[in-house]
């Protein structure tokens, strides 16, 4: 749903800043968005005594876009905002998106600050690197941070050709002391460090080529810059805590993805090399996704999916999941409420780690959203990095109402 508005208050003032660019008559703007309460309850007691048992939040993500030169240009503005009652570091407000886009003939630019995602798999997303993650919005790595870029499209016959020039680094988001979930011991984002002299201001740069052959649809990529998954060192504070300092290093990555739609089956492969002072090394995500329609002579869809997940560092990998196996069922009611439940389970073959997720979702209306989430941790090995959530098993309801 969208509605035509005047911006007033913060918003009224960044847009008011690119206000030069528009003709007067046309100040009219789309807005959209939606204003959500969230609430978590989890069922163990912590390991940090510090942390809460249940926490509840809000959240506000407007949007506001305009079009005018015969829709040739674009200027969006995305803020997000949440107020957390327990914990002071997911209280916190970002810059989603804050672009200017002209599409020429053949060719789009974007200025400003946007997201972009790269990938095809389910569990992980391998690839995706040019947006930070935003880690105390979800452990997921789904939430992003909006990245400062130029960018650089140009449409051929045999493929899209993507250029990012990144001028800022983001740093990636974590946890407070009574945040939950969170890594025992916890990371302490002021203690971060960098390789580059220029630290956050480093000039990062990316390129894709991307295109589809049939049923095919591939990506190359190349980044070249501060990489976003940060390496950790332990470090004794006067208070006699110890924490963990990320260290954000300089990487060289090429990765590639692929996906193949053939019937009722989804062929998904992710795959990178990663060069950098620290190591070199190739990791890997793929599987597949088979689909029943119409189940039992109804209109629901049922999937199951099926990944593995390999990194050559194995253990010293700065993921968890770095010899695993995903698989899930995905039900789609293919209703008005459009009613989606997703279970699944990544299990690691090496030690039985599990982690059990569950997500669902329901419109009531045109404009509710219900959204339901659930994690619990099985087995976790004190070798695998998930050990410190082994007692975070938790439930999040999350109620949104669009507009």
């Amino acid at each position: 749903m969208t509605r035509s508005v005047a911006p007033t208050g913060l918003a009224g003032l960044v847009l008011g800043l690119f206000g030069f660019w528009l003709p007067a008559q046309t100040m009219a703007w789309e807005l959209s968005g939606n204003l959500a309460v969230e609430g978590r309850a989890f069922f163990q007691t912590p390991l940090d005594p510090r942390q809460y048992d249940n926490d509840y939040s809000v959240s506000l993500e407007p949007e506001f876009a305009h079009e005018w030169d015969e829709g040739r240009q674009t200027l969006v503005f995305r803020p997000f905002g949440r107020l957390d009652a327990r914990d002071d570091e997911r209280s916190h407000w970002d810059i989603r998106e804050l672009q200017w886009i002209y599409a020429g003939d053949g060719w789009e630019t974007r200025l400003g600050i946007g997201k972009v995602y790269w990938g095809v798999t389910e569990a992980m997303h391998l690839v995706d690197i040019i947006n930070q993650t935003d880690l105390v919005e979800n452990i997921d790595g789904e939430q992003k941070l909006g990245q400062p870029m130029a960018k650089l499209s140009l449409e051929k016959d045999w493929g899209t050709l993507d250029f990012f020039l990144l001028p800022y680094f983001r740093e990636r988001t974590y946890p407070g002391v009574e945040g939950r979930p969170r890594t025992q011991p916890r990371i302490d984002p002021d203690l971060a460090s960098y390789e580059s002299s220029r630290e956050e201001k480093h000039l990062d740069f990316a390129a894709r080529w991307s295109h589809y052959i049939g049923e095919w649809d591939m990506g190359l990529s190349y980044f070249r810059g501060t990489g976003r998954d940060p390496l950790f060192s332990p470090v004794l504070l006067p208070t006699g805590e110890v924490v963990l300092a990320p260290y954000y290093e300089l990487i060289d990555q090429v990765s590639l993805d692929l996906q193949a739609t053939l019937g009722e089956w989804l062929w998904k492969l992710e795959v990178m090399y990663r060069d950098s002072d620290s190591d070199r090394f190739t990791a890997a995500t793929g599987g597949f996704e088979y689909t029943r329609v119409g189940i039992f002579d109804t209109d629901a869809d049922l999937g199951f999916v099926g990944e593995f997940m390999l990194d050559e560092r194995g253990e010293e990998a700065t993921t968890p999941f770095n010899n695993d196996l995903f698989a899930g069922l995905r039900w789609t009611a293919n209703d008005a409420q459009s009613l989606e439940i997703l279970f699944g389970a990544i299990v690691d073959w090496k030690n039985g780690s599990t982690l059990l997720n569950l997500e669902a979702s329901r419109r009531f209306g045109q404009d509710w959203l219900l959204t339901v989430q659930a994690r619990g941790w099985v087995n976790a090995d004190p070798r695998d990095l998930q050990y410190g959530f082994r007692q975070d098993d938790y439930l999040q309801v999350e109620l949104a109402r669009y507009f």
